[in-house]
């Protein structure tokens, strides 16, 4: 099975370019489902804040049971995790404990894709860190983990064992071709295909966040992508797929492209 959805559903900048001029934010999760055309969505505000449990029990009676949620860690769990003065690793215990509590009702009616772990350039592939996304896996418990890097270290077949070993997901990201940053790299490590496309702004470690992730791919550059989606959809059970290049409603616009391209290659009914 292959989801497509947008990380994230409710921006300013998306009334009066994909959604009606007047609509108001509590309507814009049904109308990304019910006109929208999207079955699945990734929830990103929770990197910011931990939500209560009746947040996402409205998000689900707003939706049709069989939608789902892909959940992002809260940042102290992926970028704040070392204090600051003296380097030392933070204990995470109590917000693992709030986090995994305000997923109790996704994870109860099966709505639960996938909790996503991105961690930032500064995590580096030292055995701490190793580890720490060990550590992060048991934590979980059952609930699949897909984990993305950043960093380009992380691109070896040592990271990739490692996850395959520990029953962790991998999420392949498109983003701009920079030395540094992770490249694009089609494989999966458990049963869930997991796909991030960022966009290409080459200009991305100088630009501001909105501007970032403002990049439209061409429908020549997401064609690219179809046979590698293909491929891991043959051998996962679940492949997602989710485009975070939000600006103006961008990743919507390419979303709604790559279902019509799968749909026509009888990977999505």
């Amino acid at each position: 099975m292959i989801k497509v959805g947008t990380s994230g559903f409710s921006f300013p900048d998306w009334v009066g370019t994909i959604y009606p001029f007047d609509m108001k934010k509590g309507d814009m999760l049904p109308y990304y489902e019910k006109h929208l055309g999207f079955k699945i969505t990734e929830i990103n505000f929770t990197y910011y804040t931990i939500p209560s449990q009746r947040s996402f029990e409205g998000m689900m009676r707003k939706t049709s049971p069989d939608f789902e949620f892909t959940v992002k860690a809260h940042k102290s769990l992926t970028h704040e995790i070392k204090d600051k003065d003296t380097g030392k690793r933070i204990d995470t215990n109590e917000t693992f404990k709030r986090f995994l509590y305000s997923l109790e009702p996704l994870r109860k009616e099966n709505r639960l894709t996938a909790i996503l772990a991105q961690f930032p350039y500064s995590f580096h592939t030292t055995k701490e860190n190793y580890d720490y996304i060990k550590t992060f896996k048991e934590e979980v418990k059952d609930i699949p983990l897909v984990v993305e890097f950043r960093n380009a270290r992380w691109h070896s077949q040592k990271s990739i064992i490692f996850l395959q070993q520990h029953h962790i997901g991998y999420c392949v990201v498109d983003e701009p071709k920079l030395k540094s940053l992770m490249p694009y790299n089609p494989t999966t490590t458990t049963d869930l295909g997991y796909f991030r496309f960022h966009g290409r702004n080459p200009h991305w470690f100088r630009a501001s966040v909105a501007e970032r992730y403002d990049y439209l791919y061409t429908k020549e550059e997401l064609q690219s992508f179809v046979p590698d989606i293909k491929n891991i959809a043959n051998s996962a059970r679940n492949t997602i797929i989710m485009f975070n290049n939000c600006h103006n409603g961008k990743s919507v616009i390419n979303a709604k492209e790559m279902i019509a391209m799968l749909r026509s290659e009888n990977q999505i009914k």
